[in-house]
């Protein structure tokens, strides 16, 4: 499929009740919406084809491109989007997992907190700015620290829906770790609730998926006490 057939064939695609949508935040899928023909441009063309298209937004807006200060943005934000904040989207990032044997046999509850985080709201493409807890038992082996961050900041870089996003770090946890007690809360500001609608400053949105030890109550308040030690 040539280029010039992918940007006609997402002018096709159409949602309908959007405004609904929009204002429920309503998710349908546990993976993330790609076309079959996500990856069939390479990084360079779409950094490329958004540079255009954003051009295109802003002489719509009515700005003006000869401004110092403005006619490189477009081109910068082609490569925000590309390299930074949705190279998520693309599965050649996907962090990789490497396990250790868990030499101290340690059965207990394993917590990395506070992980922060900068996403996007799929429905305004505004940020999603938040931080997550990961919490795990180990079942033989054990993760790098710094993996976990890693695993939260893929899902994070990509058009998303905080429901989603808590699931889809669930699903690769128990998958990567080979553990079926995994635990993942996040809690997050939503710039599309703050900088529009009802611009609400103040209101934080909290997520969480609970699997294996952690349906049980006394874990989960366990853990709870974790996270709440240093008052963070």
């Amino acid at each position: 499929m040539k280029p010039n057939e992918i940007l006609l064939n997402t002018m096709d695609t159409k949602i309908n009740n959007t405004e609904e949508i929009e204002n429920d935040h309503i998710g349908f899928s546990l993976e993330t919406p790609l076309r079959d023909d996500a990856f069939k441009l390479d990084d360079e063309l779409k950094i490329e084809l958004i540079e255009k298209h954003f051009k295109e937004i802003m002489q719509i807006l009515g700005l003006d491109l000869s401004d110092d200060s403005l006619k490189g943005t477009p081109n910068r934000v082609a490569k925000m989007y590309v390299n930074e904040i949705f190279s998520g989207l693309n599965p050649k990032n996907k962090p990789e997992v490497k396990l250790f044997e868990n030499r101290y046999n340690y059965k207990n509850i394993l917590l990395e907190k506070n992980i922060s985080f900068h996403s996007v709201c799929e429905h305004h493409f505004v940020p999603i700015i938040g931080k997550a807890h990961l919490a795990y038992i180990p079942n033989g082996k054990v993760v790098g620290l710094s993996k976990l961050n890693r695993i939260v900041r893929y899902f994070a870089q990509r058009p998303q829906v905080q429901e989603r996003m808590t699931i889809q770090i669930t699903n690769m946890l128990k998958e990567e770790l080979n553990t079926d007690s995994v635990a993942v809360i996040i809690e997050a500001d939503h710039m599309c609730v703050a900088m529009r609608g009802v611009q609400d400053v103040h209101s934080s949105t909290v997520t969480s998926e609970y699997t294996g030890k952690f349906l049980d109550s006394n874990t989960r308040e366990e853990l709870m006490k974790y996270i709440m030690l240093d008052g963070k």
